[in-house]
């Protein structure tokens, strides 16, 4: 199943050789939202080298696969990256809505129900 994911590129990791030619890359994107969040992927072998297109503060689109293994006894999880893409940002005029008009005069209560002196209930 794939996912993906949009945010600010934060770090930038270099390539990391494991073993005789394994290879792996760390990014860490921070992605909007009330609390934002720091989320760090993983790049391997051949994709690695997906990352040398972008800069740090680039927005981009990381497309990835859940990864999980067990070892010893304890669970490990890896967001595994097999794309980047850079998000072109556009400048898009904001538009409000109009405020409704002010009222011109005050509403005259009539009757029983008007407020007394110091009274701002209108009941």
């Amino acid at each position: 199943m794939s996912y993906e994911a949009l945010g600010k590129l934060i770090v930038k990791g270099e390539i990391e050789t494991k073993g005789q030619s394994f290879q792996v890359r760390e990014l860490v994107i921070e992605i909007a939202g009330t609390y934002p969040q720091m989320v760090k992927y993983q790049l391997t072998q051949d994709r690695c080298s997906q990352l040398d297109t972008h800069n740090v503060g680039d927005i981009i689109k990381v497309h990835f696969d859940l990864r999980g293994r067990e070892y010893n006894g304890k669970y490990y999880t890896n967001l595994n990256c097999w794309r980047i893409e850079k998000v072109q940002q556009q400048q898009q005029p904001t538009q409000t809505a109009p405020l409704p008009p002010k009222p011109q005069s005050t509403p005259v209560l009539s009757g029983d129900s008007a407020p007394q002196a110091g009274d701002d209930l209108p009941f």
